[in-house]
């Protein structure tokens, strides 16, 4: 997990919220208790009593909530009108980033393998010949 660079939001009035944290989504409506809570990447609505709903796409965050005073803290985030761009636009993140991931851990085993053969290699032993190279085969 990354630590939120710096507030993005610092709004007062907010009559209602809607956001998602690691439960789940959650509402909070006027008279809620003060909250504060760990986003995950979401699309964050709120509004205040008199007002359209309002949207921000985040990559995480924090979120406090006193009275009727909404804090977010995070390190990325996109506001828009387009609820459903915004969403579109949160799930190709995790995709891309999901992608980087499998990338990554992928070039990690080659590497280890590589290292493995260079070590075989050093050692003057053999490819086949002993233990070494079944570990390099299931790193591959």
């Amino acid at each position: 997990m990354t630590t939120p660079l710096c507030v993005v939001m610092d709004e007062e009035g907010v009559a209602s919220v809607r956001a998602e944290d690691e439960t789940g989504g959650f509402g909070i409506l006027p008279g809620h208790a003060d909250l504060l809570t760990v986003l995950r990447p979401s699309v964050l609505r709120w509004r205040r009593a008199e007002g359209p709903w309002q949207f921000v796409a985040l990559h995480g965050g924090v979120l406090q909530l006193s009275r009727d005073h909404l804090r977010i803290a995070t390190r990325a985030a996109a506001p828009g009108d387009d609820l459903a761009a915004l969403e579109d636009g949160i799930r190709a993140r995790a995709e891309a980033e999901a992608d980087s991931a499998r990338t990554t851990r992928s070039e990690q085993m080659r590497l280890q393998a590589s290292v493995i053969r260079n070590l075989m290699r050093h050692m003057g032993q053999e490819p086949g010949h002993r233990e070494l190279d079944g570990i390099a085969e299931a790193l591959e």
